[in-house]
């Protein structure tokens, strides 16, 4: 079971977006059209299939225009559905309603994308001992809820922010002068908690990175034979185990040849950064 966000997270995102929405008036079609106090009842319905995250996102911008409203969720995030599924049904001030739809739909439809492109890069390394994770190009603002969304897919998390693990790229390895002397430096620095992972980029710096032991090594841009001896080095290797995560340019239509040659881990941007949004639709079933 998909462990879900507490509302304390969603909230703040969704009302930041009704308020970017409602602008200085409020919906002033809904406000001309719609009579006053006028109730509605519709669907949220898949127009594809897919996987489901952010249905809370529907609950809350709802409720924060009409407290009074019912929502009934019919699934939970994780849960896959095909086209035509009703995710929720909601009886709401048709005002209100109509005012919270596309902020609802947004948030809904992005969410939703990015964790039924997840399940597809999880379902593509079936077999393989990989792990799919996400990175931090994520949208600002969004990223709880994104890689929320990453995890209903069936993926993992890797870092949240800059605070909660340490990972040396190239740059860091260039100011320091080297592999060796960045992470030495970086086990020197923090705690016993703090997890160490240091980007490489051939396999002399694998070498060097070995020798000091960080929790994680990250392979970037490696090709599939230099992915291939990383892994046949780490087995060999007499300082110890550590985690092989292979990143840089992996795509659907590489993954499943980059998961075979034995990384424990594969990061991939497009996650977050090129989910397309799922076609989620409102339809109203009476007024």
């Amino acid at each position: 079971m998909i462990r879900q966000l507490p509302d304390l997270l969603i909230d703040p995102v969704v009302r930041m977006a009704l308020a970017e929405d409602l602008g200085r008036a409020g919906d002033v079609t809904a406000q001309a059209c719609i009579p006053e106090g006028a109730r509605m009842k519709a669907v949220f319905a898949a127009r594809k299939p897919g996987v489901l995250a952010g249905i809370d996102c529907v609950r809350l911008a709802v409720l924060a225009l009409d407290p009074q409203a019912t929502i009934v969720v019919k699934l939970r995030d994780g849960e896959a559905f095909e086209a035509g599924a009703v995710l929720a049904e909601v009886e709401a001030d048709a005002r209100a309603f109509l005012a919270a739809e596309r902020t609802a739909l947004n948030l809904l439809g992005r969410l939703c994308g990015i964790a039924t492109l997840t399940r597809a890069y999880v379902d593509a390394v079936a077999g393989t001992r990989a792990r799919i994770a996400d990175t931090r190009k994520t949208t600002p603002g969004l990223r709880a809820l994104e890689k929320h969304a990453v995890a209903c897919g069936g993926g993992a998390n890797h870092r949240f922010g800059l605070d909660d693990a340490i990972l040396i790229k190239d740059n860091h390895i260039a100011v320091c002068g080297g592999v060796s002397a960045a992470v030495r430096r970086a086990r020197a620095a923090v705690g016993h908690l703090m997890k160490i992972e240091v980007e490489v980029d051939s396999l002399d710096q694998l070498d060097q990175a070995l020798a000091e032991t960080p929790d994680v090594i990250m392979l970037d841009n490696f090709s599939l034979e230099a992915l291939t001896e990383a892994v046949r080095r780490r087995k060999t290797s007499p300082f110890g185990a550590v985690i092989l995560e292979a990143s840089g340019g992996v795509s659907l239509e590489t993954v499943a040849a980059i998961a075979r040659t034995g990384v424990d881990v594969i990061s991939v941007g497009a996650l977050t950064h090129s989910a397309p949004a799922l076609d989620i639709g409102l339809d109203v079933t009476s007024g």
